[in-house]
């Protein structure tokens, strides 16, 4: 099975870490309170020096995680149709026969555009509902999302794609 680019790693991890983002934001808006209430000002440096601590601790693990992600996330093209495989606690197998193939995508965003990397979508007659947690649909999303390919990759791919979906 092949894998993504390993510039995807900084894609993964600027993900992780822009998820984080607003949690961290009220926490310092929370600090700063903090500070402005008559605490000693020992109390607030040393809760200062855990702030930082935990950014660090925050940014490490987003960079594992990221790491994982990376690793875990595989595709092919077979006989039968597009495979990916990803996940690291919870594992997500997709196959896609070439003939349910319906459009191919590749976006390049902002962040893909600065690492030189894509997106390939591959969308069927029936898009998937992305589900979120509790079992609510956040969104419409592809069923063979590739992130973070080289930009030969994911156009060498949507042609072999178009070019097997249309036998």
């Amino acid at each position: 099975m092949n894998k993504l680019d390993p510039k995807s790693i900084w894609l993964f991890f600027f993900s992780f870490v822009s998820r984080g983002i607003i949690p961290l934001i009220f926490i310092t808006i929370f600090l700063i309170n903090l500070s402005e209430i008559e605490m000693g000002m020992e109390i607030f440096y040393s809760l200062k020096k855990w702030w930082w601590f935990a950014i660090a601790v925050y940014l490490s693990i987003c960079y594992i995680w990221a790491n994982l992600s990376y690793r875990f996330y595989k595709y092919e093209l077979t006989e039968q149709g597009f495979r990916k495989e990803s996940g690291i606690l919870y594992k997500r197998y997709v196959t896609i026969p070439y003939e349910k193939i319906q459009n191919i995508d590749i976006n390049r965003g902002i962040m893909t555009q600065i690492l030189g990397l894509s997106d390939l979508n591959i969308q069927t007659a029936g898009s998937s509902a992305v589900m979120g947690r509790g079992g609510l649909i956040s969104g419409i999303g592809s069923e063979g999302r590739l992130p973070g390919l080289s930009k030969e990759t994911a156009e060498k791919i949507r042609d072999e794609l178009v070019k097997r979906s249309n036998k």
